[in-house]
């Protein structure tokens, strides 16, 4: 629901509990290790989800066979850190065996191989292979529609990934065509002010902005920020991503004040959210300096 300090809360006490009754290397240690970065990861402090991941998955090394389903779940869950932190190749290697897991695991058609082929392309995507996206997006996609129903959140993330991957190919009409369905599906499943809806506010504002219609781009981007401001902490990185969008916008109109503005709010965020060096952060940075040039 996107409430993450109530979750954080209970999944504390949870491991409060669970270490006083519970032997050190109990797999439910592991659960509320693994839920507590979670948490960590959606309220955007990745280097603490990833500690809480690494913790949960020393724990199942210990209690459970080596094959075991919650090992791909850990694998997955670091991936997601290191994918957000800008390590893409240690991203896409932790997705990769996570996926290997599961297929020894797990019946074929199982939704967790689904989410597998989703972070597979998530990772492909980011090393500019989009070709390789684009078909483990489609191989996570033809999986879910077996396996859930119509309109499960599962289904608008790899609409979602399909998207991206024709947005990144430069095929648009695509692109736009998949991230509305991606939205339709998450209007109907999620509350009205869940971060993911924010999401798909952005991508579609980002396919505007690369077709040019700069006040269908600015509207989209605009009403993703306003969720996020609901849904998230000040300081999420998503928010980032929002400011440096809407700025990017107003730069291409010609607006250069607004712009600067925008993208130094952005640049705000980033330097207290991301590590040292994030190649977002420097991103944010060359858009401030090419919009005072241009002032």
């Amino acid at each position: 629901m996107g409430e993450y300090s109530k979750a954080f809360s209970s999944y504390e006490r949870s491991l409060e509990i669970r270490k006083i009754a519970l032997p050190p290397n109990h797999p439910d240690l592991a659960s509320s290790y693994n839920n507590i970065g979670v948490v960590y990861y959606n309220m955007g402090e990745y280097s603490k989800a990833l500690s809480s991941y690494e913790r949960s998955l020393e724990i199942r090394k210990i209690a459970l066979p080596s094959n075991h389903p919650d090992f791909a779940t850990s694998y997955g869950n670091i991936g997601n850190v290191y994918k957000d932190m800008g390590e893409y190749s240690k991203a896409l290697s932790s997705y990769e065996r996570s996926l290997e897991i599961r297929k020894i695991a797990l019946p074929p058609n199982h939704p967790h191989l689904a989410a597998s082929y989703l972070n597979i392309g998530i990772g492909y995507d980011n090393m500019g292979e989009y070709s390789k996206a684009l078909s483990s997006h489609e191989r996570s996609l033809e999986i879910q529609k077996i396996a859930l129903p119509p309109n499960h959140p599962d289904l608008a993330t790899s609409y979602l990934g399909i998207g991206n991957a024709y947005r990144n190919m430069g095929e648009y009409t695509k692109a736009l065509s998949s991230y509305e369905r991606s939205l339709e599906i998450q209007k109907i499943a999620l509350p009205p002010n869940h971060p993911d809806l924010a999401t798909s506010y952005n991508n579609i504002g980002n396919v505007y902005a690369e077709m040019e219609e700069y006040s269908k781009a600015l509207s989209s981007f605009e009403r993703s920020l306003e969720i996020q401001k609901i849904a998230l902490p000040p300081n999420h990185p998503d928010l980032a991503k929002s400011y440096n969008n809407i700025g990017m916008v107003y730069d291409n109109m010609g607006e250069y004040s607004k712009a600067l503005s925008y993208c130094e709010k952005a640049l705000q965020i980033k330097k207290i959210a991301l590590p040292p060096g994030h190649p977002s952060t420097a991103l944010t940075e060359r858009n401030i300096d090419n919009v005072k040039k241009k002032m």
